[in-house]
């Protein structure tokens, strides 16, 4: 069967609104609200005054999860700061969620790997909204919501075990697609975990071929195209890649090669195959 993706091409924090009341979906008691807090030095990352409104709806506390590399979130004191940095804190309640330490999801259907390591915090909350900027990515080939549910929520030692697909010395140098893979085995235990208390909103603006993760990024060749939401990522980073490919404007070659030379559409294939979602959709657009 297939599955309703909304699309508006009105890029404000009132369709956000639009596009989640159109779910139909009530997020019961405490909500987290996964969303990327932007590198420090990057420019592209979607900014507080367009995230607080749908924040603000859903009562939501943003959360968060250090990195594993050097950076400006590779602590929980440098991720605070970023967060007060980019004006996040002045926006919602933050919560470093692997501030103290992370606690074990299984994947007993793994392709690759059968555990994820996420924050221990995420125990505190009952729902889940998950707000992505769509995007290129260095190694992943693009960012969605996928992304956004396996490395994102990963601890610290999470996201070395997915970017390792199960040998955290492997860190940067696993095969290429078994990390692919490991993406989508996180993203599993995740969605899992929140199943029919979890919804997904993709905004595809400020495209640059590389993550939010990136101090420096190029900048955006592709147009912004607009907000798609759905209950279920795999049909949505599906149809956000659709549109790219389906954009008249010349800079999306940048971006398909940037997806194409990391076999990115290869996360979405194993989510797939996982039971995450269907790449299926009905795409419906909303004014």
């Amino acid at each position: 069967m297939n599955s309703k993706v909304y699309f508006t091409t009105d890029l404000s924090p009132a369709a956000m609104l639009r596009l989640y009341d159109a779910l139909g979906v009530q997020l019961p008691g405490k909500v987290a609200v996964k969303l990327h807090s932007g590198e420090p030095g990057n420019q592209n990352f979607l900014r507080p005054d367009f995230m607080k409104p749908i924040i603000d709806k859903v009562g939501g506390t943003i959360v968060e999860c250090n990195t594993a590399y050097d950076g400006g979130r590779n602590t929980t004191g440098a991720h605070k700061h970023t967060m007060d940095l980019h004006g996040w804190t002045a926006a919602a309640p933050v919560d470093i969620m692997d501030e103290e330490s992370d606690l074990e999801l299984p994947i007993p259907n793994g392709k690759q790997i059968k555990k994820n390591f996420v924050g221990a915090h995420l125990v505190n909350y009952d729902s889940l909204l998950v707000l992505s900027h769509f995007k290129g990515h260095p190694m992943g080939g693009f960012g969605g919501a996928l992304k956004n549910i396996s490395i994102g929520i990963a601890s610290s030692r999470g996201k070395q075990y997915i970017h390792g697909a199960g040998d955290m010395d492997k860190f940067w140098d696993a095969d290429h697609d078994a990390f692919l893979e490991s993406m989508a085995d996180a993203a599993w235990s995740i969605h899992d975990r929140f199943q029919g208390r979890v919804a997904y909103l993709n905004v595809m603006k400020n495209m640059s071929v590389d993550c939010d993760c990136c101090a420096v990024a190029a900048d955006p060749k592709i147009g912004d195209i607009g907000i798609l939401a759905s209950l279920d990522p795999v049909a949505l980073d599906q149809a956000c890649l659709d549109l790219v490919y389906a954009s008249n404007d010349p800079g999306k070659a940048d971006l398909i090669e940037r997806i194409e030379s990391r076999n990115g559409v290869h996360t979405v294939e194993a989510a797939a195959q996982l039971g995450i979602g269907t790449r299926e959709y009905e795409l419906i657009s909303l004014s």
